[in-house]
């Protein structure tokens, strides 16, 4: 058996195998979870004229303390026409333009108005509660660098600066393949020895937060000529992600039927636990993962290497994964000679976010992972990490 790979070395093989997809214009209202393929600038000053940052009164500075007349009432999109003369006040509701000739907005629980004039107790500073023209952004600044994910705030940032276009990179396009001749669709009646198949519907919403386009393959026995044919089907995409028989037993038959289809596995076997007999290779450009049959298997291999090659191809200046630091809220072992993954809780303490793990961390028992919101990173090591120990996790989507 070939020496395992660290996790780290193992994504870097896959990170430097990928070449992002090219641009596509995305209408801003379509671009949401999208990765800019070029940096997106603002068409106009933001905000475009100086504005009031409250409900209140424009005036001069130099008038206050006293007693103004109030010449004018300001609403947002409704500025005035002319320009605030001396000694004059202006009512302005927030977001109203500040008219010529103000340069100081006084907040309306701060005076008094009667009969039209506004009483004005105490010195209010030049400048005081105006946003200046141009104070978030210039026209033509990048509002959003290229390779950045777009979220709401983003969406929001873009559409305040007038964009209403963005270059995207390409939705890949994904296939998924699970395979096994005990698997049989939810719903169906199971005879014995057969169990629903989980891993396709899971990698499918997986790759859909992710950004793919996915279609999702006809399950296959274990038969090398279905193997074949479906295998065929999915290389056509930009990545085929396949599930279960990527290990050593005698109907594990996907890197076989892999090879001989003109696969180059790049790797076999990783050392981390779960998900050890991972695979990855190319064909003409198509990644090729293999994920362990083993549902949580099959959830951490992607985490680790599937969603990272999704978003590189996407053009994402971080692809990831992205671990955070937390800590351990109770004993963990550790094993020798693999990381582990384990899932865990996590919960906001004091002074960092304590994880704590779910009961039942073995590789089959999906339904107690779909309790985690986390996986933990445990390295390798003998004894185990005490409670309050530090450590790197990775969010669940």
């Amino acid at each position: 058996m070939p020496e395992l790979l660290t996790i780290a070395a193992a994504l870097a093989h896959v990170l430097e195998r990928v070449r992002p997809l090219g641009g596509e214009a995305v209408v801003l209202a379509e671009a949401a979870g999208r990765v800019l393929a070029e940096p997106a600038r603002a068409r106009t000053d933001l905000p475009p004229f100086p504005s009031s940052a409250m409900d209140g009164y424009a005036l001069r500075s130099v008038d206050t303390p006293g007693t103004l007349p109030v010449v004018f009432r300001i609403a947002a999109g409704r500025p005035t026409p002319g320009r605030l003369e001396a000694g004059e006040a202006m009512a302005i509701a927030t977001g109203g333009a500040v008219p010529d000739g103000a340069d100081a907005v006084v907040p309306i629980e701060a005076v008094a108005e009667h009969d039209n004039s506004v009483e004005v107790p105490s010195a209010v500073p030049c400048g005081e509660n105006i946003r200046p023209r141009a104070g978030d952004a210039c026209a033509g600044d990048e509002v959003v660098p290229a390779g950045t994910r777009l979220g709401p705030a983003q969406i929001g940032a873009l559409a305040a600066a007038g964009v209403v276009e963005v270059v995207c990179g390409g939705r890949p396009r994904v296939a998924v393949l699970t395979t096994g001749t005990e698997l049989r669709e939810p719903g169906a009646e199971l005879r014995p020895g057969e169990i629903y198949e989980s891993n396709g519907a899971m990698l499918a919403a997986a790759l859909l937060s992710a950004g793919a386009a996915v279609e999702r393959l006809a399950l296959v026995e274990d038969d090398p000529e279905a193997h074949r044919a479906a295998l065929s089907k999915g290389l056509a995409a930009d990545v085929l992600v396949t599930s279960g028989g990527v290990s050593v037993g005698p109907h594990d038959l996907v890197r076989r039927v892999e090879r001989e289809l003109g696969v180059e596995e790049v790797f076999w076997g990783v050392a981390m636990r779960p998900g050890k007999p991972l695979s990855f290779g190319v064909r003409d450009g198509t990644l090729v993962f293999g994920l362990p049959g083993n549902p949580v298997s099959s959830l951490v291999g992607f985490e680790l290497f599937v969603r990272p090659a999704v978003s590189a191809l996407q053009g994402a200046a971080e692809p990831g994964p992205r671990f955070e630091h937390g800590v351990l809220g109770a004993p963990v072992r550790r094993t020798p000679a693999r990381d582990e993954l384990a899932r865990a809780r996590s919960e906001g303490g004091e002074d960092a976010t304590v994880l704590s793990l779910v009961t039942g961390q073995e590789s089959h028992m999906i339904v107690r992972a779909a309790a985690a919101d986390a996986l933990v990173l445990v390295p390798r090591g003998d004894g185990e990490l005490a409670a309050g120990s530090s450590v790197r996790y990775l969010r669940l989507l």
